[in-house]
């Protein structure tokens, strides 16, 4: 298990590597790789600045990891969440999931990106021409993770 929250960029290929390396038992990894978009809600979107709670957040982001394993026969996993100021185009946040079957590496990677858009700890303040604004939580966002209630 690897769950990184940091400013820095970070580079899908090399995570990948690292990941796979020396694993003859996986047979499939899935990936989600989050960009921040030039329009939310219809407006244009300059920037986007991610803020968070240190230690708080990597606990909530473990604990997710955690109930995925719980889920699914994972042999890896990789959680990359950045935080700072990001500009349309920038690698907001990595999923990674490693498993045996497909199956079980494409549910998991989506049940970790539900639950990480309800669950973990970020907020987001987007730059528009119109000034800044707190990012609300969607009602669709809500729905996706629900879908996950055992």
């Amino acid at each position: 298990m690897t769950v990184r929250v940091q400013a820095e960029d970070f580079d899908v290929g090399a995570e990948y590597a690292a990941l796979t390396a020396g694993r003859s038992s996986v047979g499939g990894v899935t990936l989600f790789a989050g960009l921040v978009r030039d329009i939310a809600g219809g407006e244009a979107v300059s920037a986007m600045t991610l803020e968070h709670y240190p230690g708080m957040t990597e606990r909530q982001l473990e604990a997710i990891e955690a109930e995925a394993r719980r889920r699914w026969p994972l042999d890896d996993v990789l959680i990359v969440h950045r935080y700072g100021r990001l500009e349309p185009g920038d690698q907001i946040v990595l999923v990674a999931t490693a498993s045996a079957h497909r199956d079980a590496a494409f549910e998991s990677c989506r049940f970790l990106i539900d639950w990480l858009k309800t669950r973990a700890p970020f907020w987001k303040l987007e730059a528009t021409p119109e000034g800044e604004r707190w990012v609300e939580a969607k009602g669709s966002d809500d729905e996706a993770a629900a879908r996950w209630a055992e």
